[in-house]
């Protein structure tokens, strides 16, 4: 088999392709013969050194890598209801950029009728994490005003539709005017530019009262903002941090990151009361252990790409020896939807 490796965190060159043995599936697991790789921020994070579960859970050397599809050629013990030849998708908690993947069974769901493999390997973490993020820590009402960040991005288009589908009025955030038709097409009925316009202003026009939820994985550029936009009884989600992190050369600048660090807000409980405000924040690969919560979510998601309330993010692949090229282009913020590797 074929994998990624990056035995340090640092720049491109640090992604290394290389030949490895076939991994065997051991008690309640699958083998699978990887057709397609999503690639996501979190993985380009990995590769610098600053992913905190990748050092929990892995540690140097490391494949990076959260999501796969393709299909089924070997089964453990005991690795119930999936079948040699099914095409699937799975989520795995690192270890997803190679030509193949052992995952629990229970992170292995049937690839949704009418997807192809590319489609399919980019759904699982970012719909994952709007999914979480929506139903599970904000719970908006129907017609609640919603603000998400990154609108036209894998995560932020996730959160527009479903959002969508929850019965909210949506304003997304974008940072491109080519991004603009990309988020209206995935449900913001606003659609504000920063590019262009002054985003508070007009976040404000949009919703003189303030927001039910606001969706934020920027880091210190936005967060305090989007703290001071939430109205009484509203949620901040906060789910990243990509502002502080560089968009060329592939390293961190450390000095800029103290400083951002030390500017990072600081929500204090006693505002928090007085204000009517929550802050909620999570990542999804501590999550794992949960496996209620990933079969319902991920049945719910899938369920809603067969009946076609939810339409697959905009692809752009790659083969898996352009992975730095890849992560040139997430890095850079340019992108719309997700990228895919094929091995």
């Amino acid at each position: 088999m074929k994998k990624i490796i990056i035995d340090r965190p640092g720049s491109y060159d640090r992604l290394r392709l290389a030949e490895a043995p076939s991994p065997a599936p051991g008690p309640g697991e699958v083998r699978i013969k990887v057709a397609a790789i999503g690639a996501n921020y979190a993985d380009c994070v990995v590769r610098m050194g600053l992913y905190a579960s990748a050092k929990k859970y892995v540690g140097w050397p490391i494949t990076p890598g959260f999501e796969v599809a393709g299909t089924i050629d070997a089964l453990g013990d005991g690795a119930s209801g999936l079948e040699l030849g099914a095409e699937v998708i799975a989520v795995s908690r690192f270890g997803g950029y190679a030509s193949e993947l052992v995952a629990p069974a229970r992170q292995v769901f049937p690839l949704p009728r009418g997807l192809s493999m590319i489609q399919g390997a980019a759904l699982p973490t970012v719909y994952l994490t709007a999914y979480y993020a929506l139903f599970e820590l904000a719970r908006p009402r129907p017609g609640a005003k919603v603000l998400v960040h990154s609108a036209a991005g894998g995560v932020g288009g996730a959160l527009c539709q479903l959002a969508t589908i929850a019965g909210c009025e949506v304003v997304g955030v974008v940072g491109a005017s080519h991004k603009v038709e990309a988020a209206r097409a995935l449900g913001a009925s606003v659609v504000i530019d920063k590019s262009r316009e002054a985003l508070w202003q007009a976040a404000e026009r949009a919703a003189p009262g303030g927001y039910d939820v606001v969706f934020d994985a920027n880091g210190v550029s936005t967060l305090r903002a989007s703290y001071e936009h939430v109205a009484p009884t509203g949620r901040l989600v906060v789910y990243g941090f990509h502002s502080m992190l560089p968009r060329a050369g592939g390293r961190p600048n450390w000095p800029r990151l103290a400083l951002d660090f030390v500017r990072t807000p600081r929500f204090s409980p006693l505002a928090l009361t007085q204000e009517n405000r929550g802050v909620l924040g999570f990542n999804l690969s501590y999550l794992f252990e949960r496996a209620d919560l990933l079969d319902q979510s991920m049945r719910a998601i899938l369920s809603w790409f067969e009946d076609g309330r939810l339409t697959p993010p905009r692809v752009q692949t790659y083969p898996l020896a352009a992975v730095a090229e890849v992560h040139r282009a997430l890095e850079s913020g340019q992108t719309i939807g997700k990228l895919v590797m094929t091995p």
